[in-house]
């Protein structure tokens, strides 16, 4: 996961970093203004924006409507702000900030990064019309010439899959091709 630290006050964002790094955490960018953060968030493509409250060109909530989904927020700000009333989605810590604090918020947030990515990775992919045509096709044939039910045509195909190490539409291409020959 990617780390970003923003703050408009550049020393408070290289203390912020520094702190990170004695904690064994590497940060991808340091930046000084939102519209920095939000290219950088762009290029990496997922992770933690460690920012402050104000920026030159922006605050966080705006910020945080032009984040990109995969990134989340830690607001590091004074206890009136955050008292104020943060969004639900933003995570805060109050100054004076402690470092257990920190490393604690950002594991926790780390963590839950990598449980949502791995879920997202163990959810099955969304088949595309063509390609739900040619398992169905394979099917029909295996039912009309092998006598097989839908649901025994269909484990057939997953086990060829998992025996050639193929996704079930090449695997189902592969029987078309066979029968068809």
């Amino acid at each position: 996961m990617s780390l970003i630290v923003l703050f408009g006050k550049t020393e408070e964002g290289r203390a912020i970093r520094g702190i990170l790094m004695k904690g064994g955490y590497d940060v991808d960018a340091l930046c000084a203004t939102g519209a920095q953060a939000l290219t950088e968030a762009d290029n990496l493509g997922g992770g933690i924006i460690i920012c402050g409250y104000k920026y030159p060109d922006m605050i966080y909530s705006e910020l945080k409507e032009y984040l990109p989904r995969d990134f989340e927020m830690l607001l590091i700000a004074s206890a009136s702000v955050v008292e104020e009333g943060v969004p639900e989605e933003v995570v805060a810590l109050t100054m004076p900030l402690k470092t257990v604090d920190l490393y604690s918020t950002l594991g926790m947030m780390l963590g839950r990064q990598a449980r949502r990515k791995k879920k997202l990775r163990s959810m099955p992919k969304k088949r595309s019309a063509e390609e739900q045509e040619i398992i169905d096709r394979a099917k029909a044939v295996l039912m009309e010439r092998n006598h097989m039910s839908e649901e025994e045509a269909h484990r057939y195909l997953q086990k060829c899959s998992m025996e050639s190490g193929t996704g079930l539409v090449e695997s189902a291409q592969m029987v078309l091709t066979l029968m068809d020959s």
